[in-house]
């Protein structure tokens, strides 16, 4: 049997949980005060997501903010990240505006308006 302890970051309380696992099969979860704790818990020992922010480079030289428009598998990040610094924008971009698509299941978007020079 293995054991995990983590915080979890569902919501302000982050609670130490502790999860123990039989092989990939997890046997209990404890520490939790809601069973939303669990359920990070749970996903995050055996399928780790994170939602990615950066900067992506624009036509102008100036920078942008970027984020990934839901969690990708963390395995994903790295090469999500090669991705985002080998494109450039080409303004004018809105906030929301999708980037880049289909990035390991999400869409890369913009996280604020940038006009055209």
């Amino acid at each position: 049997m293995t054991k995990r302890e983590m915080t979890c970051i569902i919501c302000p309380m982050g609670c130490s949980l502790t999860v123990e696992m039989e092989g990939e099969e997890v046997t209990s979860i404890s520490g939790n005060t809601c069973n939303r704790g669990a359920a990070y818990a749970e996903a995050e020992v055996r399928h780790p997501q994170r939602t990615v922010t950066s900067t992506m480079r624009c036509d102008n030289g100036d920078v942008l903010s970027v984020k990934t428009d839901r969690p990708i598998p963390k395995s994903k990040v790295m090469d999500c990240m090669e991705l985002i610094n080998a494109h450039v924008a080409t303004l004018p971009v809105a906030v929301g505006q999708v980037l880049l698509r289909d990035v390991f299941g999400s869409n890369i978007i913009a996280t604020e308006n940038k006009p055209a020079v």
